[in-house]
């Protein structure tokens, strides 16, 4: 047997027993934003295995991940109907990688103090990001911002999540760290099995990171498909907006 068929005989193998925790499509099917008899969001979107959702500032990607995790903002009225096979508990099964780990961390305490894992899991989880252990012992100023992004992903991954939000992660990495980034996330996806929403601006690393995308604008899902079609045959004006403001596109357009 071929190395290529050995291979896809045990991920068939793995899938059977279990072993890759690939589900089922997460299904939201109605989630509405209400302000002051004013809808802010109307949408619905599935994620099967890597969705982006991408839009401008004031699109209400943020309005969307705070609903999700259930964080409602004072005078606002959510409607959220979802489905999935899974409990829907946030901190656990759904978990969030913000966007800035500087202030998602303590910065009196060490690193060790903030994982909330027992000693055990968190040197599997930081073993899965190629994080040294003696950064544990460190305060959140001792790691550089790269080393600060893998260490909230450890801590997101440590309750072993179905369901993975990004919110712009990789928005305070240069460039090499975000590259970096990108391609530890879709190994971790491989071989963890999680879905991930990931919500940005950059419709770069959208590009890069996500099978699917959904683009958001004014509160409204306008366009939706897979990457390549969206990005190949852009059908709504601002999703073509989008793409030709992100030079990091420019080469995929060509």
């Amino acid at each position: 047997m071929s190395p290529k068929r050995m291979h896809s005989f045990w991920c068939v193998i793995l899938i059977i027993l279990g072993k890759i925790g690939f589900m089922k499509p997460i299904n939201i099917r109605s989630l509405t934003i209400v302000h002051n008899h004013t809808i802010l969001v109307e949408s619905s979107f599935v994620i099967h295995k890597s969705l982006a959702l991408v839009g401008q500032s004031g699109s209400g990607k943020s309005l969307i991940l705070k609903t999700l995790l259930g964080v409602t903002d004072n005078g606002l009225h959510t409607i959220l109907d979802k489905e999935a096979d899974f409990e829907w508990s946030v901190g656990e099964n759904v978990s969030l990688v913000p966007q800035n780990p500087f202030t998602a961390l303590s910065p009196l305490t060490r690193i060790k103090d903030q994982m909330f894992l027992t000693h055990e899991r968190t040197i599997e989880v930081f073993g899965w990001l190629g994080l040294d252990v003696g950064l544990l012992n460190r305060y959140p100023n001792e790691l550089s911002g790269g080393q600060l992004q893998r260490v909230v992903i450890a801590m997101a991954l440590g309750t072993k999540p179905k369901l993975l939000l990004l919110d712009e992660p990789t928005t305070a990495l240069d460039p090499l760290a975000k590259k970096i980034l990108i391609e530890l996330l879709k190994t971790l996806q491989e071989n963890l099995g999680f879905a991930m929403l990931f919500v940005t601006h950059d419709m770069g690393v959208a590009r890069e990171l996500c099978e699917d995308i959904c683009v958001l604008k004014d509160g409204m899902i306008v366009e939706e498909g897979k990457m390549v079609n969206v990005f190949t045959v852009p059908v709504h004006p601002y999703t073509q907006k989008l793409i030709d403001a992100d030079f990091s596109t420019r080469e995929f357009r060509q």
